[in-house]
């Protein structure tokens, strides 16, 4: 089976000479017909019973509009959705489980919305044909546990509430103060409870839109939460939030489990997924071109299949290289020399003390920042970047600093190769940065986009890859997998790794994903204090050390995965957790 996708956003047939794809087709130039024009739309149709699949047009489009891609036969029963000709095509759906979560992992733009948007009855699948009706969709899924689901959804019910995965749209839609939005919401008269669960208590009173994206993203889930419904959808429901904060609201969600709801969880912080789901279903394709949903398999086999980059059942590679964490009890920082010796800094708002104790940072080194929300870690990092001036202290250095804000603005009028050209051309033509920092973040992709049109994911991507073009010794990077998926994150944190081991530059990073710190430090700095009234850093320090200090105060502890080396929460109270408490090591213990 084959499928052709076409990005229309992309395809420009006035700036290609007029439709090169249909030119230099081998079958059109035979006098067949497999691409060919739509004079009313103006734009070119593949179709895929005639195309050979030979992949001319895929290279010869200058804007990597067309996708072409051979699919197994036994697929094509399993459409479930397509968007229209040479449109993105979505294979199979996740099972929904009563007492259940259920996780969803899998790259950006694989077709997990879409899933959503017809579990929540939202849109009818067309089955890939011309498909209007719930009966066709019953009659597919018939003997599959969703056939019930489907049945219940056409009948009216089912009663669902998803959380949006952007939360920082929502003061553009929602108005007024959170304790009047959170009583709005509260069907189930339990809105007190989550208020002191994720810890509300001091924004009821406060404006939607005077939230930080930690508040809103808390007030969302609480909201979602207080409704009465059967099934419940959270997507992203880590963005923006801190550590502890994460595995809070893993909890709560896992209550409504508890309560016997279907709940389905979109995430892409891999530690998180691991503690709060029960099966979790792995989504594989080409990004914008085609999904799969695999089979549902329980917790850690699934999450070890997706850094595998294998499913045996299945028998399906979906990705050519393995992902591995170090299984060491920790990363021994690079024996480089001394970049700069940073003097003791205090920035006092007022309402607010930052207190950070001098340290050294050592040439090829990766230092993760860490510590809850509201305690001084962006603030720190202005202070090296130049953008605040310390109330004491000061920082004096030659260095020359390249910095990524946490929040990004599109505000830049051209598109993302001539941001990035202006910051450094010769980079972009190098081999070196292709391979290690360019095509891993998929920044070639986006060369032709205006960079205000830019989704959050991809401008965080443009973000990271303007940063690290610059010539500098120091790289402040705030938060880079902000928006990223899985695949996307660890991209970043081997291009981060391998751009500063391999330039000796130094890089420090504020990052809350526990694997991507894991997988990116050599040292690490950890942030103490009372969030929103007084911070204090501590100098950089080893992985183990660090790891245990801050760990130990948030108190959460973590054993690695024997096949992959990876961190997993232990579940509060388990035998383990009490057992690496007693012996104060909160992070490095094998299962």
């Amino acid at each position: 089976m084959r499928i052709a996708v076409i990005d229309y956003d992309k395809c420009n047939p006035d700036k290609c000479g007029h439709f090169l794809c249909e030119r230099v087709c081998p079958v059109n130039r035979m006098g067949g017909e497999a691409i060919i024009i739509d004079e009313d739309n103006y734009k070119p149709i593949i179709q895929e019973a005639s195309c050979t699949g030979c992949g001319i047009c895929v290279h010869k489009c200058p804007f990597n509009a067309i996708t072409i891609v051979n699919l197994p036969e036994e697929l094509e029963e399993g459409c479930v959705h397509r968007y229209g000709v040479n449109g993105f095509a979505l294979y199979r759906l996740p099972v929904l489980k009563e007492g259940m979560v259920v996780g969803i992992l899998g790259p950006n733009g694989t077709g997990k919305t879409t899933a959503v948007r017809i579990l929540s009855g939202e849109m009818i699948p067309n089955l890939c044909g011309s498909n209007d009706s719930w009966d066709n969709v019953i009659r597919m899924f018939r003997g599959n546990e969703l056939q019930n689901y489907f049945e219940k959804l056409k009948e009216g019910n089912i009663k669902k509430v998803v959380k949006p995965q952007y939360v920082d749209l929502i003061p553009k839609v929602v108005k007024g103060k959170v304790r009047d939005l959170l009583q709005k919401a509260d069907e189930k008269g339990i809105l007190e409870k989550l208020v002191e669960e994720l810890e509300l208590s001091n924004i009821l009173d406060r404006e939607i839109q005077h939230l930080s994206g930690g508040e809103l993203q808390r007030v969302a889930i609480a909201a979602a939460m207080a409704r009465d419904a059967d099934f419940y959808f959270f997507d992203e429901p880590s963005s923006y939030l801190d550590i502890r904060q994460r595995l809070k609201v893993a909890r709560a969600i896992r209550k409504l489990a508890e309560e016997g709801k279907s709940v389905m969880v979109v995430e892409h912080d891999l530690a998180v997924l691991d503690y709060l789901s029960d099966i979790i279903h792995i989504v594989y394709g080409k990004p914008g071109a085609y999904g799969i949903f695999s089979m549902p398999k329980g917790t850690r086999v699934s999450i070890n299949a997706f850094l595998e980059g294998y499913l045996p059942e299945e028998n399906v590679r979906f990705r050519p290289y393995q992902i591995r964490f170090t299984k060491l009890s920790e990363r021994h920082s690079q024996a480089g020399d001394v970049l700069v010796e940073y003097p003791r800094l205090v920035k006092d708002y007022g309402s607010f003390r930052l207190e950070a104790e001098g340290g050294e940072l050592y040439k090829g080194e990766v230092v993760s920042i860490v510590g809850p929300n509201g305690i001084g870690k962006t603030t720190f990092v202005k202070m090296l970047a130049g953008v605040e001036e310390p109330t004491e202290g000061k920082v004096e250095w030659e260095l020359k600093v390249s910095y990524k804000p946490q929040y990004i603005k599109a505000d830049y009028e051209g598109t993302v190769y001539e941001l990035l050209s202006k910051i450094d051309a010769a980079k972009l033509m190098s081999n070196f940065y292709k391979t290690e920092l360019l095509n891993p973040l998929g920044i070639p992709e986006l060369y032709d986009r205006a960079v205000n049109d830019l989704s959050g994911g991809e401008l965080q991507r443009v973000a990271i890859a303007a940063c690290l073009l610059r010539d500098a010794d120091l790289y402040l990077l705030d938060e880079p997998s902000a928006y990223l998926d899985v695949e996307q994150r660890l991209a970043v944190s081997r291009a981060i790794r391998h751009l500063m081991e391999k330039n000796e530059k130094t890089a420090l990073v504020v990052e809350h994903d526990v694997l991507m710190i894991d997988y990116i430090s050599d040292r690490i700095m950890v942030f103490e204090g009372e969030p929103g009234k007084h911070g204090r850093a501590l100098p950089p320090m080893g992985m183990r050390e660090g790891m245990n200090r801050f760990l130990a105060n948030v108190g959460i502890t973590f054993r690695r995965d024997p096949d992959t080396g990876r961190p997993r929460a232990n579940k509060e109270g388990s035998v383990k957790d009490r057992e690496q408490k007693e012996i104060g090591e909160y992070y490095y213990v094998s299962e």
